[in-house]
């Protein structure tokens, strides 16, 4: 189903309806992707898209029914019509578990300088890296809140403390580089 909508005098944008699965969502980046139930391209689903539906967030694994228009750069949701979380695989009041060894973790290690793989806001947790020959090191989002950060962008430096996990290194420690 296709319907025409007039945005201003001047402009007119088509748009279609599709259903689909939420791939992931970054709310610090303000963007995401879902994944139509019919296959082809993934579509962007903008914060502003979001928002305007109410939404600040939306769960990896949830099923929307969204408006799509076809832009210059691909497919981008511009209407929420359905959105079930029920789906979720990452629920979002509960997205960032507390692993039971978050607060318990000894660390085994004096501050040392590490760099950052990756981190996911929505996850909860990421790595960094102490050398390129370095196994990758654990670091959850209890972590970052209990020394007052809130986000790490790869290739950041920073300075780390380590523990032993229940599943190898942690990060039981983190500050500014």
């Amino acid at each position: 189903m296709s319907t025409e909508i007039e945005l201003r005098e001047d402009v007119k944008e088509s748009f279609f309806e599709l259903a689909g699965t939420v791939k992931w969502f970054d709310p610090a980046k303000g963007y995401g992707f879902i994944v139509p139930e019919s296959g082809g391209k993934d579509v962007l689903l903008h914060q502003t898209c979001l928002r305007e539906a109410g939404f600040d967030a939306v769960p990896q694994g949830a099923t929307v029914r969204v408006s799509v228009a076809e832009r210059a750069r691909g497919l981008q949701a511009v209407h929420i019509v359905h959105m079930d979380e029920s789906t979720a695989t990452t629920p979002l009041d509960n997205r960032n578990p507390k692993p039971a060894s978050a607060c318990e973790l000894t660390a085994i290690t004096s501050f040392q300088p590490a760099k950052v793989k990756w981190f996911n806001r929505v996850r909860g947790y990421g790595f960094v890296t102490t050398d390129e020959d370095s196994p990758d090191i654990f670091v959850h989002m209890e972590t970052l809140r209990r020394a007052g950060l809130e986000v790490l962008e790869p290739g950041q430096d920073v300075n780390v403390r380590v523990g032993q996990g229940p599943k190898g290194l942690m990060v039981a420690e983190i500050s500014h580089a």
